[in-house]
């Protein structure tokens, strides 16, 4: 398995010698865990300045929603331009002087991750000023067969969602890039290096690669695995496990009951996963220092577990477990100021209607499978990878 980073560097082809930006994080690192600036600026090439996403260039920035500032790299002495900040699109400032921008970030393959609209973002500016935007592609580390989740709906956009993608997107970064600019009018100068050796069915273990937390509340691929649909438990008053080790694996909050709600989502008849009933406390963000009540997501069978009908089973649980204490998170959240935030996470308003309506988890998610049908067709022509 090789990603597009460890090609470049072994195949450096017309961008050795030409003035290079890159896009960077942590998990932006070779096999061997050289961080990709290192490894490029080893290997002889012109990088000028990093861009850095959610999180910040050096991932120092632990809980979500917290800007980073711009600021010369403590390593390289490179200008480090921040994306999540006044500003998440590259000014023309930012690149002038760049021959290209380089894009090399781990993703999670879930919309809501920000990491795929900084992407999006940045060859936009790079199609404004004329300079090409590369991919360094990587593994989608919850595989390529499998989409889930609605697809985002005209009027919900935010930047956990600024296109019609499925929550569960089943894409890598690369392959995302080739349909935005092709079907959503982008038009940059786009060149996308393929990982080696990667198929749509590995899940993260079967790449050999060693596992660099994209962003802090990701720790381990289990987390990931889980990822799609629990992200959605940011849009309610339920804890998601930030400030514990095991972050969207544990949900909960001080009015529920553990022991009522696993023998609900006992009865939902939920695939490859057991919820087992648990207390934990969380040290940071929400119910930070109180005793929650929840439940611990245990994936036994990746091949049949369905984060998002398993988070939407668990909201429908907890409505009627606790009709008076569960709520939705209010706005802002994530630079949207109107919108509910669980509205953006979705991609529109039918899981916050239906679950206070009472509606049923298929009740929810009948529309979906027609949805993510039509995605499949639609970016077929762009996948890469077998």
């Amino acid at each position: 398995m090789r990603t597009g980073l460890e090609r470049l560097l072994g195949e450096a082809g017309q961008l050795k010698g030409r003035a290079l930006g890159l896009v960077v994080h942590p998990a932006s690192v070779t096999s061997d865990l050289r961080l990709s600036p290192d490894a490029l600026l080893a290997a002889g090439f012109d990088l000028r300045a990093l861009f850095g996403p959610q999180h910040g260039a050096r991932g120092e920035k632990q809980d979500n929603m917290i800007e980073s500032g711009h600021y010369a790299d403590p390593v390289t002495g490179l200008p480090v331009h921040s994306l999540y900040s006044d500003v998440r699109k590259p000014t023309p400032e930012m690149l002038e002087g760049l021959d290209a921008l380089v894009f090399d970030l781990q993703d999670v393959g879930v919309r809501v991750y920000t990491f795929v609209w900084t992407m999006a973002l940045a060859m936009e500016a790079c199609a404004e000023v004329g300079i090409p935007f590369v991919v360094l592609d990587r593994p989608n580390p919850v595989g390529g067969l499998s989409r889930e989740g609605p697809v985002l709906r005209e009027g919900f956009e935010s930047f956990v969602g600024l296109h019609p993608i499925p929550l569960r997107h089943g894409l890598t970064c690369g392959e995302l890039a080739l349909w935005l600019n092709e079907t959503r009018g982008i038009g940059c100068d786009l060149q996308v290096i393929r990982c080696e050796g990667w198929r749509r069915w590995m899940s993260w273990p079967d790449t050999g690669l060693p596992w660099v937390m994209p962003s802090p509340n990701l720790p381990t691929p289990d987390s990931c695995v889980v990822y799609p649909g629990m992200v959605l438990v940011e849009g309610t008053n339920l804890s998601e496990g930030r400030g514990t080790t095991r972050p969207f694996e544990l949900f909960g909050a001080p009015y529920l009951d553990s022991t009522a709600l696993a023998t609900r989502l006992a009865r939902a008849g939920l695939e490859g996963v057991t919820v087992r009933p648990c207390h934990f406390e969380p040290t940071f963000q929400k119910h930070a220092g109180s005793l929650c009540s929840g439940g611990q997501l245990h994936v036994t069978r990746l091949d049949t577990f369905a984060s998002v009908r398993t988070t939407v089973e668990i909201f429908v649980a907890v409505r009627a477990l606790a009709p008076d204490d569960f709520e939705w998170r209010p706005p802002p959240y994530e630079y949207e100021e109107h919108l509910m935030p669980i509205d953006i996470l979705w991609g529109h308003d039918g899981l916050r209607l239906g679950v206070d309506a009472g509606a049923s988890a298929d009740e929810i998610l009948s529309s979906v499978t027609e949805e993510v049908s039509a995605f499949s067709r639609d970016v077929k022509p762009f996948l890469l990878y077998e």
